[in-house]
């Protein structure tokens, strides 16, 4: 049953049919084909997976996003980090990571990063005369930053997946999404010296960094908010996002006078269909890894990497491998439903902490958000440049350096891993 599983899924993908749908293909024609799964039973699994109160802080945390980066925020945000480090070599570049790195406290998503900053940054680069194909790659590299600082829609799954706690794997995910964040902007100097890319030439000017500082302030106190109420218990992640949204409501009303019935309505429906999107995926995931449950072929894999691999480290290098293999095909969220259930006992064998395993899964995973063929946001950014995907990816090269590196520290050195 796990080979039709398998050959069903791929030839779905092949054909370009979208993932979730792939999925539910190959769970329908495995169940239809064995007399051991009633169809009613596999519908009841995908059913319950989600009726599970933690998934209601991901519709929150996504219509969070819509409403802070949707209006005058999005702007005043780019406006105070373009003041402060457009100026310097490959600053418009550097200015979209820290984009992405504050946005990451108020959405949770990969895909609403690269469409919302792609479409405030990519023209500003442009009228500078920055190369769209650079800008492009930097936005779909910097856009995974999103789902490893907190809130994180995937880590949200992992968690339900594995049994472990959301606030835990939130805390957990700064230090990586940091460490990211000043790689990237590394990369974009290096880059932006080497061949002299152009930057702003307007002299700094401290009234208006402050003024663009004093605007953008909500964005920065929302991501540490969610922190310390996570941190210290005051809230559940579902009342966090639930929070969040009030936060962010109340900003756009009463400070930047923005939200109108008709964005409000916008921002909702936005955030409706994403979520439609994404419990498709955990439905069909679900149904998926039920079957190669029932058919044991984790605990068979399991069996099989603990009899044939003894060093802990080559078990970690094994379960990197596997997902930057599948990571270049099937999309994050369904990945990390898909590969949990088969990662947890081999993690459990040598030892690992399952918060370890969650962000290690996260960074790897996100790394096939822009690695073709199937990179959601290197599509996405290379969209708005107007570029050709080709002409994208060969201007990742360093942004895969720093990734690789952020990979192993946090595969290998638990100490990244924040308590």
């Amino acid at each position: 049953m796990s080979a039709l599983i398998l050959f069903v899924f791929i030839g779905a993908a092949v054909v370009a049919m979208p993932i979730a749908h792939a999925l539910l293909m190959a769970a329908m024609t495995a169940a239809a084909t064995s007399d051991r799964v009633p169809l009613d039973l596999l519908v009841q699994q995908m059913v319950a997976q989600v009726q599970s109160f933690p998934l209601i802080a991901i519709p929150f945390f996504m219509l969070t996003g819509s409403l802070m980066m949707g209006g005058k925020l999005g702007e005043a945000l780019v406006g105070v980090l373009s003041t402060l480090i457009g100026r310097f070599h490959g600053g418009p570049a550097q200015v979209g990571v820290l984009s992405s790195t504050l946005f990451g406290g108020v959405s949770g998503s990969a895909v609403a990063d690269a469409s919302a900053i792609g479409s405030l940054l990519i023209p500003w680069h442009k009228r500078l005369g920055y190369p769209a194909a650079f800008s492009a790659a930097t936005l779909a590299a910097a856009a995974t930053i999103d789902i490893l600082i907190p809130p994180s829609i995937p880590m949200i799954l992992f968690a339900l997946s594995a049994n472990a706690s959301i606030a835990s794997l939130f805390v957990a995910g700064v230090l990586p999404g940091l460490l990211m964040c000043g790689g990237f902007m590394a990369a974009c100097w290096w880059v932006g010296k080497r061949r002299n890319f152009p930057r702003e030439t307007a002299p700094f000017d401290y009234a208006a960094f402050i003024h663009h500082l004093r605007y953008a302030s909500p964005a920065v106190v929302l991501p540490v908010l969610i922190i310390i109420f996570l941190r210290f218990g005051i809230a559940t992640p579902t009342e966090v996002a639930v929070l969040s949204t009030l936060y962010a409501g109340l900003v756009s009303a009463v400070i930047y006078r923005d939200l109108s019935w008709k964005r409000l309505h916008t921002c909702i429906v936005h955030a409706g269909l994403a979520t439609g999107v994404v419990l498709l995926v955990i439905m069909t995931s679900a149904a998926i890894g039920w079957l190669l449950t029932f058919d044991q072929m984790p605990q068979g894999i399991a069996l099989w990497v603990q009899q044939n691999v003894h060093s802990a480290w080559l078990v970690i290098l094994f379960m990197n491998l596997l997902m930057l293999a599948l990571g270049m095909f099937i999309d994050l969220p369904a990945a990390v439903l898909l590969l949990t259930p088969v990662f947890v006992p081999l993690a459990t064998s040598i030892g690992m902490d399952m918060t370890q395993l969650g962000i290690m899964m996260v960074v790897n995973l996100a790394i096939g958000l822009y690695t073709p063929p199937v990179g959601t946001t290197l599509f996405i950014t290379s969209a708005l440049a107007k570029v050709k995907v080709g002409q994208t990816v060969r201007e990742l090269g360093p942004f895969y350096v720093v990734a690789f590196l952020v990979l192993g520290l946090v595969s290998y050195v638990p100490a990244f891993i924040l308590r």
